[in-house]
């Protein structure tokens, strides 16, 4: 389809404010290839199908809104867990903060690092998972990222990998524009998990490329920063081979601006995907979860699980799809998507999607959108408990199902006790 001369003009303005950068000839050659992917299609705009229900206009502006740097004077999320820190300020890696770049069965190197080599294993993964998910849905702001990315982390896991690495993003300026691609590849029989949590910059765009090989298990938590003025957009792209696993879950608090896109493909039999989230919205909240999972491989599973609390005029968004391929036979794909409304003035919008081409299949898909249960608080305040706090115990419970898809039980306890103590701040505020 042609890209309305308006949009050209409006992406022309965007990429006249940067400039690619330096880098190896594999890595310029990647990024050329990215940037002329941008130009065929526009970065994106309100009338386009996938950003109907999301505005991208601070996304696409050449330059950022400024956003206020938030010292909130908690604890930072994961702080009591073992595990290897890398730290990046507004986009910048701190070796000062961050710990040793190694570990048994394992590789880190900084993506500014590797550019300048002739030979890395990842020539052959930067930007070709993101190029494969611009089909059938264009995402020109991965794309965009692939282009222009100065930084980022390409982990290489080999084995079982004992702690989990944690990427923290610190914002500190308030006109911080960052963009961070970050690839990791699991060879076969790997496992990893990978944690992320911090407000990163006033706009942040990222990608992620995961290459699960046969056999391999890629875990992912992250816990999306408390600044609220933020704006970002996050893309996963995820292959799978043979008997892989990957999981990841999202947590969400506050962010003017929040999309998450994940898109998986899942190419070797008897691979699982679970990809799920909790969002907490107050306000001035935009959060949009954008899933897109093809199944192309037999007895395959995939799970969407995707919950929302919102209050204040606040807006959620849920678009998720399940491709099934012909001859992804004894597929089974779960998606739930989900919205608590706290008073009238927050929405939701959900776009839940399956497109199913293969006869033996078990799929399901469902989306809801409601206020807290008058029955439950009923029986609650019976007893005793005043109305805050079984409110407060009802959307806890609502979320539980999100949170039970974190396969540790020491993560899903951190992610639990943050919920928590977002709703007692907004019950004291």
């Amino acid at each position: 389809m042609a890209v309305s001369q308006r949009k050209l003009d409006a992406t022309e303005a965007r990429l006249s404010a940067m400039a690619l950068p330096e880098g190896g000839a594999w890595l310029t050659e990647a990024r050329e290839t990215a940037l002329a992917r941008v130009r065929d299609m526009g970065l994106p705009a309100r009338r386009d199908e996938y950003w109907k229900y999301t505005r991208p206009d601070t996304l696409v502006d050449a330059a950022a809104t400024t956003a206020a740097v938030f010292d909130h004077g908690e604890a930072p999320v994961f702080g009591d867990i073992d595990r290897l820190k890398i730290v990046f300020v507004d986009g910048v890696f701190d070796p000062a903060q961050s710990d040793a770049l190694d570990g048994e069965n394992l590789t880190i190197e900084r993506l500014a690092d590797i550019g300048a080599a002739d030979i890395h294993w990842a020539k052959d993964l930067y930007g070709a998972l993101e190029a494969k998910g611009q089909s059938p849905v264009e995402r020109p702001l991965a794309a965009l990222n692939t282009a222009f990315a100065t930084d980022g982390i390409v982990i290489r896991a080999t084995g079982k990998v004992a702690r989990p690495v944690s990427l923290i993003y610190q914002h500190v300026s308030e006109s911080s524009d960052v963009v961070l691609h970050h690839i990791i590849k699991m060879e076969e029989g790997a496992d990893l998990t990978l944690l992320e949590n911090g407000p990163a910059a006033a706009r942040f765009n990222k990608v992620m490329e995961i290459d699960v090989a046969d056999g391999a298990g890629f875990h992912h938590v992250r816990a999306q920063g408390r600044d609220h003025e933020r704006r970002a957009i996050t893309h996963m792209f995820g292959r799978l081979g043979k008997e892989s696993t990957f999981k990841s879950f999202t947590l969400t608090v506050n962010g003017v601006m929040t999309r998450n896109e994940c898109v998986l493909e899942l190419t070797g039999d008897d691979a699982i995907a679970h990809v799920a989230g909790a969002a907490l919205g107050d306000g001035d909240f935009h959060h949009d979860d954008t899933v897109f999972i093809t199944h192309d491989a037999v007895n395959c599973e995939s799970r969407q699980v995707y919950k929302k609390v919102l209050r204040n005029g606040a807006t959620g968004v849920f678009q998720g799809k399940i491709l099934v391929q012909p001859g992804a036979q004894k597929t089974d794909g779960y998606q739930i998507s989900q919205a608590l409304l706290l008073d009238d003035d927050s929405q939701f919008y959900a776009k839940p999607e399956l497109e199913i081409y293969a006869d033996d299949v078990a799929c399901s898909h469902g989306s809801t959108t409601g206020a807290i249960d008058e029955e439950g608080l009923f029986y609650l305040r019976a007893r005793g408990v005043p109305k805050d706090i079984a409110t407060d115990l009802m959307t806890l419970a609502f979320l539980a199902e999100a949170v039970a898809e974190i396969e540790s039980d020491e993560l899903s306890e951190e992610i639990s006790s943050r919920l928590e103590g977002w709703l007692i701040r907004r019950r004291q505020a």
